[in-house]
């Protein structure tokens, strides 16, 4: 397949779902439907608006637990990389945000994270293969979805000068250590309670 059939862009790419017995493109008509009311809302009534697309966004405590990790501090600091840094060059954009260096398929990624965690908890790799399974069998008849979508990085560039510069060992090596060094204890001790029987 050609990269003009995976590679999106903001104000290029057609936006194109499959048909409605595949229930999980209703999630990308969501959204969709959002920016569009967001746009429209801009362009008729002069509403100031940025819209991001994350493409697979993740790290350090991105999935924090309010009140035992603290404050969320994450969201708000990429946010103010549109809102306050070049408001005026963000106003009315869209930007993917995310890295087309780190596509990889969903076995290619429990690979990696099979070595990332054996590096991180100093424990031994599984030895268990890495298995093929359809998204057919995973998931049941009513999923479908595209098989790439690689985020094409010049608008945000050209507006706000911001390229993506963590690959995704890193990313997922700095994510794992801060949750092992987090969590491992109290999920060991979680673990070893004794389940009441029934």
């Amino acid at each position: 397949m050609e990269p003009e059939f995976y590679v999106l862009m903001e104000d290029a790419s057609p936006c194109i779902f499959g048909p409605l017995e595949k229930q999980r493109w209703s999630y990308a008509c969501a959204k969709q439907l959002i920016e569009r009311l967001i746009y429209a809302e801009g362009a008729e009534n002069g509403l100031e608006f940025t819209i991001v697309r994350p493409f697979n966004w993740i790290g350090p405590r991105m999935d924090f637990i309010p009140g035992i990790d603290g404050p969320s501090e994450g969201v708000p600091r990429v946010l103010a990389c549109f809102s306050n840094e070049n408001p005026a060059r963000a106003n009315g954009q869209i930007f993917n945000v995310g890295n087309p260096n780190n596509e990889v398929t969903v076995k290619q990624l429990a690979e990696i994270m099979t070595r990332v965690y054996s590096k991180v908890s100093g424990e031994p790799p599984l030895g268990v293969p890495t298995i093929d399974v359809s998204s057919k069998e995973f998931y049941g008849e009513g999923y479908d979805d595209s098989d790439k979508r690689i985020p094409d990085m010049t608008i945000i560039n050209k507006q706000l000068g911001w390229n993506p510069k963590i690959s995704l060992w890193d990313l997922l090596d700095s994510t794992l250590t801060y949750q092992h060094r987090t969590y491992a204890e109290a999920i060991r001790r979680a673990m070893a309670k004794p389940v009441a029987s029934s």
